[in-house]
């Protein structure tokens, strides 16, 4: 059997965003990941490997470099690949490109929960962040609430002007509040390591996505955000102890782990129950969602060649 070389272009012409979360909630009712993460260093540079295996599913090693000096040469500063291994024999099925497989892994983690956990009716959806993620996640979330009307507050408002120039249905909020208070989705893809969205700030009804924090510093939300809302994360184990959102609040007394209601591994537990409630989910990330991103991806590469 020969091993499929999946490129970006060629790759995403093939895939579905509705699909893929489809795809996600098939994987979490297989056997739960055995997970693992290793780092290399040398200084300012990084080398992180992700793996998962999940029994019926097969294993998967995603492979990152994180060279920051790549940007003053007009480079990108994060590449790789990720390779894709038969739940049967072991044998290599796919090497995938390293950008697709995380563009779509994190938008539609992201957008399963919304599915789950925002109001069908919501009309207006605020991107927090204009970065690579924010323009997934206005794909992603156009797929499933293809009537409402998007906004995007950004700290460099040329960076969100150039967003908007490129896209339809969106607009640039100025005001960072005032875009929260009137959003029925708002999806936060920052770098930022102290919260932007204050808890004091939330309607009742509002679905809040957090995708941005992912080390122990990082926070997109404040301490009144999470007692407001009631919590989801996409894992437990990749969440709690790993990420600031969680990691900081738990720590200081705030909340406990047993206020998390469920993540995706309790599909019955999790949902809205009323529309009138705030609920708020911590998108993680994890190498068990790259696996069955790229099980999707080689099953959709395979069934339109």
């Amino acid at each position: 059997m020969s091993t499929a070389i999946i490129p970006f272009d060629a790759g995403e012409a093939r895939l579905e965003w509705i699909a893929l979360t489809d795809a996600l909630a098939a994987g979490h009712l297989l056997p739960k990941a055995e997970i693992a993460d290793t780092f290399l260093y040398r200084d300012p540079d990084t080398l992180l490997n992700r793996a998962a295996w999940i029994d019926g599913l097969g294993l998967a090693v995603k492979s990152a470099t994180i060279f920051p000096g790549n940007l003053e040469k007009g480079n990108s500063a994060i590449n790789g690949g990720v390779m894709l291994f038969s739940d049967d024999h072991g044998t290599l099925q796919a090497i995938i490109d390293f950008h697709l497989v995380t563009k779509w892994k994190t938008a539609a983690d992201s957008l399963l929960a919304a599915r789950r956990l925002a109001r069908p009716d919501s009309r207006i959806i605020l991107l927090v962040g204009a970065g690579t993620q924010a323009h997934a996640l206005y794909a992603a979330y156009s797929a499933v609430f293809p009537q409402a009307h998007f906004t995007v507050w950004n700290r460099t408002r040329e960076t969100a002007q150039k967003m908007v120039a490129t896209l339809p249905n969106l607009t640039v909020a100025d005001n960072l509040e005032s875009a929260v208070r009137t959003a029925d989705i708002v999806a936060s893809a920052t770098m930022s390591t102290d919260p932007l969205i204050m808890g004091d700030w939330l309607q009742p009804g509002q679905h809040i996505d957090l995708i941005g924090a992912y080390r122990p510093d990082m926070r997109e939300v404040d301490d009144t955000a999470l007692t407001r809302g009631r919590l989801f994360v996409d894992s437990l184990d990749t969440t709690v102890g790993h990420i600031g959102e969680l990691k900081i609040p738990i720590e200081t007394g705030v909340i406990t782990a047993e206020n998390i209601v469920a993540d995706y591994y309790r599909p019955g537990d999790f949902k809205r129950e009323s529309d009138n409630e705030i609920t708020i989910f911590k998108n993680g990330g994890g190498a068990h969602l790259d696996l069955m991103t790229c099980r999707y991806i080689l099953e959709r590469w395979e069934d339109t060649a």
